[in-house]
């Protein structure tokens, strides 16, 4: 009753809808904003990659383990390796929340979808379509970049190779190993080199993108439904954001393990990988390497969710502005 109350108050949008915001204004706030957002949890991502390419316990113990571990023996670029490739995808995040927004008001405008949660699945499943169609050749680039030259101690160096062929690092600039690689990639397999793991990607991200955006709303409104209407809605949203980043971490964690190996360890088959990796770790793909994407989505989520929830105030139309609750 309290949420259907909430629902029905006139003056108060809960959700900022696609025709309500200035679209310009809102993508360069946005190509901002997910800079910072990379450059922020870019090492978290070093680290979960490197957790689900080991084997067992190989290298690292945990999260913490192998955050000490690089900084020790790589030094703080370390955890950046691969950034400069990898931000490149911030061109595909104009095409992923486009294609998101644009698929939810078609879907309310043409087939009358009022459910935000349906909305939201479909639209966040066809924006992580496109977004990985953009992403996957940046991706294996920054992948194989990322477990270069690891290390676990003082004497033994574990790796110069990136699992899959040699790259020499000495006297080499972070541009002519991402170079190496490319062209490595490119003798091997051709253009489809830069693809490799792509239907893992999206077998992985689209229902991961799909549930996000479903439980987002869900979370909101459900909050929104026991806390005091007078409660901020950005607070709101920074609430529902990182559960529902857990909710989706906990539920793909082995679809993003298969994608991982496929990527960077050559493997072709999505099945083959699913089956070596249930006969090398078994119920440990539940686990393997979540702690790191526990810890990167919470913080992601949230800060996605801080970023787009402002941006979109500050981007709505003026005709709006008086129904808009910070």
């Amino acid at each position: 009753m309290a949420l259907k109350q909430y629902k029905m108050e006139p003056s108060r949008i809960l959700t900022i809808e696609w025709h309500m915001m200035d679209k310009s204004r809102f993508f360069s706030f946005n190509l901002v904003n997910s800079f910072f957002l990379r450059a922020t949890l870019y090492p978290f991502t070093v680290i979960k990659t490197r957790l689900q390419i080991q084997k067992h316990h190989a290298m690292y113990r945990g999260t913490y383990d192998a955050f000490k571990k690089i900084l020790c023996y790589e030094g703080f670029h370390g955890l950046y390796k691969g950034f400069w490739i990898n931000t490149i995808q911030i061109v595909s995040g104009v095409g992923y929340i486009t294609t998101y927004e644009k698929v939810r008001h078609l879907l309310t405008e043409y087939a009358n979808i009022d459910d935000k949660r349906l909305k939201g699945l479909i639209g966040g499943g066809c924006g992580s379509l496109v977004g990985q169609t953009i992403i996957t050749p940046f991706d294996v680039v920054s992948q194989h970049m990322m477990m270069l030259g690891q290390r676990s101690n003082n004497v033994i160096k574990l790796t110069e190779t990136s699992h899959t062929f040699s790259i020499n690092l000495n006297h080499k600039h972070k541009e002519s190993v991402a170079f190496s690689i490319i062209k490595e990639l490119y003798r091997r397999d051709g253009m489809k080199g830069f693809y490799r793991g792509y239907f893992a990607s999206v077998c992985t991200y689209v229902p991961a993108s799909a549930l996000w955006w479903m439980f987002y709303p869900l979370y909101s409104e459900w909050l929104a439904s026991y806390l005091p209407t007078s409660t901020s809605h950005v607070l709101i949203h920074c609430m529902a954001g990182p559960i529902s980043g857990i909710s989706v971490c906990i539920i793909t964690n082995p679809l993003d393990i298969v994608r991982a190996r496929i990527q960077v360890q050559r493997m072709d088959s999505f099945l083959g990988t699913s089956s070596l990796l249930w006969k090398e770790e078994r119920l440990g793909i539940f686990t393997k390497g979540l702690s790191a994407r526990l810890v990167q989505s919470s913080i992601f989520s949230f800060l996605v969710v801080l970023g787009y929830e402002t941006l979109k105030r500050w981007s709505v139309h003026d005709q709006y502005k008086d129904q808009i609750q910070w």
